[in-house]
């Protein structure tokens, strides 16, 4: 499989490699989002050294930094280091890699890679201590040295790397975040398989996986759509069952409290506030709790946003990642064994009340061009959804997406995914009127609101469509960025 999309990252990841200086590069995204892909195809025949940590969740943890240590010693002995023993502390195996690379030093860049650099920070190992000793201590004066590192625990990754304090404060030349795939770069891997797919099966997949290429990998030449899904997720030993589990087992060693977050945000989807959070979940109100939404926040499985027209202390949770709420809501489903659900169901009337919801996520996902269609760009904008409870005298509305502008616009946007050109029909015409009005009462008076139409396929024009002043269809999201 070629390397697709990631021009930003591999153009900024060519110029480091070129400095002339020492680099230390820290790389950290949601697991299987391809940061291990994306370097090994870059730097695979250009790597020095390349280890990978031993998965928490694969070994008995009480014998863990034993295990870290044994495996990178193999990977010394791999890269052609000979006449040493395994190490017995870090302090002692990054000594050995020392060793190593001055021993195939001639003068050119040299590229250590190490991934999964948080699984090898087990209790009580001084990991951190030994690494900032490599770092400091030797390898930041040698400019040829190019050192990069990966986690899928992004919290970790933050709190050791990025924000560090101690030793490491400052240390790193540059930090790269790796974002899932738009749905451009999805419909560029899928052609690239050679697999053929319409657009609307790809935003189909995008709102079952997210924009992680590792799931879409999973797609193959000669099955239908549905097909597909029912092989990933609803057969007998859907290997995408499992992965629920390991992906949070490789963000936390202890995944009880933020798969209980999780599980709570997916029943809601505008989500709770921190407050609601603990009430319902009963999790005692600590920093460990803070740590917890910090971590699920830079892993984007969950986002936090203000809702329109509420103060910061309603800042509301929710849970964003597609992966984790397909999962959740059709797991009783796939408990069940039925092996043909989705193909069963394609048309079914729950199926498509998820997709409703489900593309209203994509949308958020893709704002960017969302505005590139509505030409704005350069407007600095806030995006959020709305609800307004009603009372005894008033109506209460719920809003899909607001997009509130600089230059005192607001956006209202109605979204829908739909199998062709949606019809406005007297009732919903009715309705659209309601919730513009709403909003113009809850706006001061320098705001313009333009009732704004995202779907599949556009609108089919009749009496009821000339309210809509713009309109963002399926292909203005497959837009690259």
């Amino acid at each position: 499989m070629k390397l697709v999309g990631r021009k930003k990252e591999i153009k900024l990841l060519e110029s480091l490699y070129s400095s002339g200086n020492a680099e230390f590069v820290a790389m950290y995204g949601r697991r299987r989002v391809g940061k291990t892909f994306l370097l090994g195809e870059l730097f695979g025949s250009r790597m020095t050294f390349w280890h990978t940590g031993l998965p928490p969740y694969d070994r008995d943890k009480t014998f863990l930094l034993r295990d870290q240590l044994q495996a990178f010693h193999y990977s010394l002995e791999e890269y052609g280091l000979t006449g040493y023993q395994c190490p017995k502390s870090w302090l002692e195996a990054f000594h050995q890699l020392e060793i190593l690379l001055k021993q195939k030093d001639d003068g050119s860049r040299q590229v250590v890679f190490i991934d999964e650099l948080p699984w090898m920070d087990t209790a009580r190992s001084r990991f951190i201590h030994a690494f900032e000793q490599f770092w400091n201590g030797w390898a930041s004066r040698r400019k040829n040295i190019m050192l990069i590192v990966c986690g899928s625990a992004t919290s970790w990754m933050s709190d050791n790397l990025i924000n560090n304090k101690g030793g490491l404060y400052n240390r790193l030349t540059r930090e790269i975040k790796l974002n899932p795939f738009t749905l451009a770069e999805c419909e560029e891997f899928i052609a690239a398989k050679g697999i053929a797919m319409s657009r609307y099966e790809i935003a189909q997949a995008y709102m079952i996986l997210g924009g992680i290429p590792h799931y879409f990998n999973f797609f193959e030449k000669g099955e239908s759509f549905a097909q597909c899904i029912d092989r990933m997720f609803f057969a007998k030993d859907a290997p995408l069952v499992a992965e629920y589990r390991r992906l949070f087992g490789s963000l936390f060693t202890n995944s009880e409290v933020p798969e209980k977050v999780i599980k709570l945000l997916a029943t809601k989807r505008q989500g709770f506030t921190r407050k609601d959070i603990l009430a319902k979940t009963k999790i005692q109100d600590s920093g460990s709790f803070s740590e917890v939404l910090n971590a699920l926040q830079s892993s984007d499985l969950i986002v936090r946003y203000l809702p329109f027209g509420e103060s910061k202390r309603n800042e509301m949770y929710k849970l964003s990642d597609n992966f984790c709420c397909f999962t959740l809501r059709f797991m009783d489903k796939m408990q069940k064994g039925d092996s043909q659900y989705w193909q069963k169901n394609y048309t079914s009337s729950k199926l498509n009340a998820w997709r409703g919801l489900a593309f209203e996520e994509l949308c958020f996902a893709h704002i960017s061009q969302i505005k590139k269609a509505l030409g704005i760009s350069g407007v600095s904008s806030t995006q959020s959804g709305w609800i307004l409870q009603g009372t005894v005298e008033t109506k209460g509305t719920q809003l899909d997406l607001l997009i509130e502008r600089g230059d005192n616009v607001v956006n209202l946007c109605e979204i829908k995914y739909y199998s062709k050109p949606y019809i406005i029909d007297k009732s919903y015409d009715t309705t659209l009127r309601d919730r513009l009005q709403t909003l113009i009462e809850h706006l001061p008076s320098k705001k313009t609101v333009h009732l704004t139409f995202i779907s599949t396929f556009g609108l089919q024009q009749n009496e009821y469509s000339g309210q809509i002043q713009s309109q963002v269809l399926l292909d203005d999201l497959f837009v690259e960025e």
